[in-house]
């Protein structure tokens, strides 16, 4: 049974290896400089709250002075924001779509401080003393529709499980399928938006429909609930692409790659920019996918490649870094 202490176990690796990049700071170059970190879910859920925890651990590791609360609830945001800031923390991070706004609220009564929100920006004005980020997750869906297509050994049909509904799902969901129908012309991509991220049977269950009906890969975007995705796609004898983290243990022989999302390198980043006084608010970062996003297949490397053979792979390399590079137009297709 797939719960977040699952979750968690398979997330392990990403982990050890987002500690292992981050271990190298100039203690001079992070001397005096304070850090807070703001979560609303816990720092051993395995997944978004944990990763951007352990890029903290590294700064600390590097010479920062840092903080953290996690389970924070919406109503409380304002009060631990404040907190941090009235404490002097030069930078305080809010991790997740929670602090779009509250940002907005709250930076301009600190203006000696500087805030970073891990979501998209709320509204195009923004203080300046404030930094917001598109964590590229629809160039990822995109790459890895183009994956689904390339590897599906029937060309017929591809199927992605989403969790929450919302506007981000639904456009990673339209993204994965128009990537994949361009890139296989002819075959046809389904997508299953379950409405929830922790429901591992709900996701099991979406993932046998689609096989049912043809889908012989398939991609989630659904943390716990996408690891019942994983468990039913495999069992139905489909292939499977992870996400978020390393999830390869999960469906030995049928995962091609996982796409890990860096959280603890962009925790990193913007801390550096604090450091070394590049900052840029007002702004919101774009980082590259190739960037934010790292295929990983375990003791494979970056691929399996009984999964996804060899010109497969060429061809999704290809592809990835052309995402990277920009030269796939991907914003028109969530518009």
């Amino acid at each position: 049974m797939f719960n977040r202490r699952t979750f968690l176990k398979v997330s392990t690796l990403a982990i050890v290896a987002s500690g292992a990049a981050g271990a190298g700071f100039n203690r001079a170059f992070a001397a005096g400089k304070r850090v807070a970190l703001i979560m609303t879910g816990s720092v051993t859920d395995g997944g978004w709250n944990q990763f951007a925890y352990e890029g903290l651990n590294d700064l600390k590791a590097g010479g920062f002075e840092t903080a953290y609360a996690e389970n924070v609830t919406q109503a409380k945001i304002p009060q631990v924001v404040q907190g941090y800031a009235d404490d002097g923390y030069d930078l305080i991070i809010g991790h997740g779509f929670e602090f779009g706004s509250a940002f907005i609220e709250l930076a301009p009564q600190y203006p000696e401080q500087r805030f970073f929100a891990s979501t998209f920006k709320p509204q195009d004005e923004l203080p300046p003393n404030a930094r917001y980020i598109d964590l590229a997750y629809f160039d990822a869906a995109y790459g890895a529709g183009a994956l689904a297509a390339m590897i599906s050994n029937s060309g017929k049909s591809v199927g992605f499980v989403g969790g929450g509904d919302n506007p981000t799902q639904q456009r990673i969901m339209k993204c994965f399928i128009a990537a994949a129908e361009a890139t296989r012309p002819g075959l046809k991509a389904n997508g299953i938006v379950t409405g929830d991220y922790d429901n591992a049977a709900r996701g099991k269950e979406a993932a046998e429909t689609m096989a049912a009906n043809g889908a012989d890969v398939i991609w989630h975007a659904a943390n716990v609930t996408g690891l019942g995705a994983i468990q039913g796609a495999a069992a139905a004898g489909a292939k499977v692409v992870g996400c978020y983290s390393d999830q390869t243990d999960l469906a030995p022989g049928k995962m091609a790659t996982s796409l890990v999302l860096n959280l603890g390198w962009m925790v990193k980043e913007v801390a550096k920019s604090i450091a070394d006084g590049t900052f840029e608010g007002g702004k919101e970062w774009t980082p590259k996918v190739t960037e934010m996003w790292s295929p990983k297949c375990g003791t494979n490397g970056d691929h399996d490649p009984s999964v996804a053979d060899a010109d497969a792979w060429k061809k999704f390399t290809e592809v990835w870094n052309g995402l990277g590079e920009k030269k796939i137009d991907v914003a028109s297709l969530v518009h």
